[in-house]
């Protein structure tokens, strides 16, 4: 495979177009990043919203993350006079967020926002804390772009974006996205060869501890053989004993995606996945 990948569906272009007509009607934007990885987890439409309409940077799942890192991204977003905050969408803790937001409402309108971001960073679930889980879908707004639909709560008019990803970037930022689940370990080289590069991540960065103290799995001399060692652990075998590194690839980046293996950051302040 070439350094780049090509997996953008139609649905992303179609958002792409979306969100660039919509922005000037726009009061905020509301841009969801991942914790463990606010930069590489960024959207790639920002630089071009930004122009036209405020963005506040959420990171979510910020129980999933070192909670000193991701104070430290919070201290440098707000430094760079970005509104920003963390916020646990599973526990539905955005107060700070929704004070802040109510503060901006108009006095004679509700506020129109629209949530930004990359697949799987939690903009759905953002959604739902900002007008509950029962929001009512009012369509389209008079005057505002055609083929948008609006979820209204409390003071709030929010349109939901298709998670797009940026289609000129390198494959190694694919993969890494894949570690989180925001982009397919099975069109950008497979599981086994996705999770191997996050083996080689973990052990190179020192963050190997959240896998050996929740699976009791020591670093080999080479991820294959760490990767072999995990599916032994989990039972991924095939006859003859043999390991299916594709199963074990898959549960282990699973398993990390989905924060069971424990807190841990992947990005910090001048230490980025580039």
């Amino acid at each position: 495979m070439s350094g780049r990948t090509v997996w953008f569906p139609g649905h992303m272009a179609k958002g792409t177009r979306k969100l660039g007509e919509l922005a000037g009607k726009l009061d905020l934007i509301l841009e969801v990043r991942d914790a463990r990885a606010p930069e590489v987890t960024g959207s790639p439409l920002i630089a071009s919203l930004s122009k036209i309409c405020p963005v506040w940077k959420v990171l979510t799942k910020s129980d999933l993350a070192d909670s000193s890192v991701t104070s430290q991204w919070l201290d440098l977003y707000r430094k760079g006079k970005s509104k920003a905050w963390a916020v646990d969408l599973l526990k539905g803790k955005i107060d700070p967020l929704r004070k802040e937001l109510e503060k901006d409402i108009p006095s004679h309108r509700e506020l129109r926002m629209a949530v930004v971001g990359i697949p799987n960073v939690g903009k759905s679930a953002l959604l739902n804390c900002l007008v509950g889980k029962k929001n009512a879908n009012v369509g389209g707004i008079p005057g505002v772009t055609k083929g948008v639909s609006w979820y209204k709560g409390r003071g709030f008019l929010v349109v939901d974006s298709p998670g797009i990803l940026d289609p000129k970037s390198d494959e190694h930022i694919q993969k890494a996205l894949a570690w989180l689940g925001c982009s397919k370990a099975e069109v950008i080289g497979g599981y086994d060869a996705v999770a191997y590069t996050l083996v080689e991540f973990l052990m190179d960065k020192g963050l190997w501890s959240v896998v050996q103290d929740t699976w009791g799995v020591e670093p080999g001399e080479d991820p294959y053989e760490t990767l072999e060692a995990i599916g032994r652990r989990l039972g991924c075998l095939l006859p003859g004993n043999k390991v299916d590194l594709t199963l074990s690839g898959r549960r282990f980046l699973d398993a990390f995606s989905s924060g069971k293996l424990g807190a841990v950051s992947l990005e910090r302040p001048g230490k980025v996945i580039e």
